[in-house]
């Protein structure tokens, strides 16, 4: 009966190895998988970088064109204004033309009209 004693202890020491093995810890990770580890960091803290310069030109450019759609925003809005006051005399210096002519014609008229007053006074003056 020695041997079914033997044969389970053979098979209780393989089985406990096995369990052992199984439950041990993971071995560490290599030193290559470190290294590419840490370039591909090193390669992503690069471009990260490169983004973040990228991103300052653009915000730097963006600031550039925003002040000068600002200033030719301004120089619209004056050169507008001008343009309206200077519309708004051309209209008054045309009124004012319209009505000195106006006002000389209508003092000729009263003038004539005047002259022509004096003339029927006088013919009806004269005997007939």
């Amino acid at each position: 009966m020695k041997r079914p004693d033997f044969k389970a202890f053979v098979l209780t020491l393989i089985f406990a190895v096995m369990l052992a093995a199984g439950c041990g810890a993971q071995e560490p990770l290599s030193v290559k998988k470190c290294r590419v580890i840490a370039a591909e960091n090193t390669e992503l803290r690069k471009k990260l970088e490169r983004r973040d310069k990228e991103l300052e030109i653009l915000k730097e450019d963006y600031g550039k064109e925003v002040k000068e759609q600002k200033k030719m925003l301004q120089t619209c809005l004056r050169e507008k204004e001008e343009l309206k006051n200077k519309s708004q005399q051309n209209i008054r210096s045309q009124v004012k033309g319209v009505l000195d002519t106006v006002l000389e014609e209508n003092k000729k008229l009263r003038e004539d009209n005047t002259r022509l007053k004096a003339q029927i006074e006088e013919l009806q003056k004269q005997p007939q």
